[in-house]
């Protein structure tokens, strides 16, 4: 049985064609690694399989249900609250089936219906307020328009995964994500019920989910079984082979040319058929090279001293302290990572050591001559109204590397830009394409200190590695924000880490930070006292002063009316699993199911109360 069949899909923009002819096949258990280069058409891709864009030619068969996370998701509804429950329609959906399988005494539906219930709850609230909280998104009533592109990146993960599809696909889930986050997304899609579909740059990801890689390559798809580290070994292999093949054929094409030349102008048959075999070699597709290119980036100076020091440092916004007392030295040679979860200060942090923000207290000792590039996480180092060979040049048909000319044509050609796509608009490029243009246009002006905020997300994994060697060769600073664990193993001297409570903690990679919040994690647990029982807590005067008299009864039965509650739950769970129930015409067992998806949220309305009177007492 399959969840998706995909045969031949072909699909054009214009005289572009992106997908040539990819084949692509997901079951259930089935966990799919989707990679190519920026612009291979991995997102248009992900679209027509999952029916938000028709495929101009082939076969698309679907079973069951989809889900799709795109890079810029369309959220529905106008709070996250709003969002989120839509989310969870089939939940509702799904306790409608069993109401309606009991009341027309479809009794074997309504067994089948509730054994569903019983493994998915019988409310999902928890799982709605857990994914909340898991994912850290804005506050349910928060407006959907106000929001960040990353605050609605994380809703839409958030939207996708509540919805349970048997597919699910995923483009670039983890951008946005703290590394904490990402590590727990890794074990949740590892042991996903149906099948996964994978787009993303993150390594340790795919290594950790993926059983599949299937790579569109110049159009078509080339699956690799296994995992990444697989992968990348079989493709290595294949290359090989293709390019020996290539290489044979070519010289076969040259050799024959040859003889069609020397020939005389009457063909015998058999020359006719050579002749034709000349034409059928001329026809093949030429096998697309891609070669890495080259991303050298230069200091503008070089110095033995430090580039700029940092003393001091405290910035806050709306009475929230991000940091206190900063102290920073950044070296030529240093690469620092910033950790931290979402709104920590990571990227306030980027645009005070850029000179954007002046910090509350602290200064800032730059060296003579210091000059910083940044990359911000939004990409805005781009006129999108420009074209891409005017945002390459600056309008001129060269530019200068190494103090060398280059024509734009060909500095565009070696990274990877093909030459259909110079005299597109910026705004049209993908956001791998855009950050792509980006690195080369830091290549050109040059730097001896880069400041980089996220600048892995939507890179393919070939131009990330080049990122990784370039910046390993690099005799500047840099200091990068970035929530990509295998690129801040492999490339940063140290990292900083937002710990909350204005406290950034430098250690010396991130395995030592884990190490360290892992063990002070232990520790706490370790000193912390049991909970009281509830009845101690009810009893104590000093915590019940600010409750009047009623409440502070009220607050001392809760526990007791609680249990009692969720005994009668239990017990009718127990009734609704026994055949008997179901006898005699199916009432009773409809009285006894109202009851039992009624009482969850009592209890839930119980659990709210008791937490509101025990703050109060508190």
């Amino acid at each position: 049985m399959h969840l998706l069949h995909a045969a031949d899909i072909e699909k054009s923009f214009g005289d572009r064609h992106v997908l040539r002819g990819a084949t692509l096949t997901i079951g259930p258990g089935d966990r799919v690694g989707l990679v190519g280069v920026n612009g291979s058409g991995k997102s248009t891709l992900l679209r027509i399989l999952s029916g938000k864009m028709p495929q101009d030619h082939g076969r698309l068969d679907r079973v069951g249900t989809q889900g799709l996370l795109e890079q810029i998701p369309d959220l529905p509804g106008q709070t996250v609250q709003e969002s989120l429950d839509e989310a969870v329609g089939w939940h509702a959906r799904l306790l409608a089936d069993y109401h309606a399988a009991l009341d027309r005494q479809d009794l074997g539906a309504a067994a089948t219906l509730q054994e569903r219930l019983d493994r998915e709850g019988w409310s999902v609230a928890h799982k709605v307020a857990g994914m909340m909280q898991r994912l850290g998104t804005p506050p349910g009533d928060a407006r959907l328009e106000r929001l960040s592109g990353g605050e609605k990146r994380r809703i839409a993960l958030a939207r996708v995964l509540l919805e349970q599809p048997d597919l699910l696909m995923l483009d670039e889930p983890t951008n946005h994500l703290d590394a904490d986050t990402c590590e727990w997304l890794e074990g949740l899609l590892a042991s996903w019920r149906g099948g996964v579909l994978l787009v993303t740059h993150d390594r340790y990801l795919l290594e950790s989910v993926a059983t599949r890689i299937v790579e569109i390559e110049d159009g078509e798809t080339v699956a690799y079984e296994g995992s990444y580290t697989d992968y990348l070994i079989s493709r290595a292999e294949r290359q090989a082979r293709l390019e020996k093949a290539e290489d044979k054929r070519l010289a076969l094409i040259e050799q024959e040319a040859a003889w069609a030349a020397r020939s005389p102008a009457a063909r015998s048959t058999k020359q006719k058929a050579r002749l034709l075999r000349l034409d059928a070699l001329r026809d093949q597709r030429a096998l697309l090279r891609r070669s890495d290119f080259d991303l050298e980036l230069k200091p503008t100076s070089t110095r033995s001293g430090p580039l700029l020091e940092a003393r001091g440092l405290k910035m806050g916004f709306g009475g929230r302290t991000l940091m206190r007392g900063l102290d920073l030295v950044l070296r030529p040679g240093e690469r620092l990572g910033i950790l931290g979860p979402n709104g920590a200060g990571k990227s306030t942090l980027l645009r005070i050591l850029a000179g954007e923000l002046q910090p509350q207290a602290g200064e800032l000792v730059r060296a003579p001559r210091l000059s910083a590039a940044v990359l911000d996480q939004h990409r805005t180092g781009l006129d999108l109204d420009q074209t891409v060979w005017e945002a390459a040049g600056d309008g001129n048909d060269h530019v200068f590397v190494n103090d060398k000319p280059v024509h734009v044509a060909s500095f565009l050609e070696r990274f990877q830009f093909p030459r259909e796509i110079f005299d597109q608009k910026c705004r049209a490029l993908s956001g791998g394409e855009r950050a792509r243009l980006l690195l080369a246009r830091l290549v050109l002006h040059g730097a001896n200190l880069l400041l980089l905020d996220e600048p892995t997300n939507d890179l393919d994994l070939m131009t990330l590695r080049i990122l990784e060697s370039a910046l390993l060769e690099y005799e500047g600073a840099a200091v990068v924000v970035t929530h990509d664990r295998a690129f801040l193993d492999r490339v940063c001297t140290g990292v900083l880490a937002f710990e909350g409570e204005g406290q950034v903690v430098a250690y010396a990679s991130r395995q030592q930070h884990t190490a360290a919040l892992k063990a002070r994690e232990a520790a706490a647990a370790a000193a912390a006292p049991a909970p009281a029982p509830a009845a101690t807590r009810a009893a104590s005067s000093e915590r019940n002063k600010k409750l009047s008299y009623k409440e502070r009864q009220e607050f001392e039965a809760l526990p007791a009316r609680i249990e009692a509650l969720e005994g009668e739950l239990e017990r009718l769970h127990t009734q609704l699993s026994d055949p008997s129930l179901y006898e005699g015409g199916g009432e009773q067992a409809i009285e006894v199911s109202r009851r039992a998806e009624a009482l969850p949220a009592e209890i839930e309305a119980l659990y709210e109360r008791w937490a509101e009177l025990e703050e109060r007492a508190g």
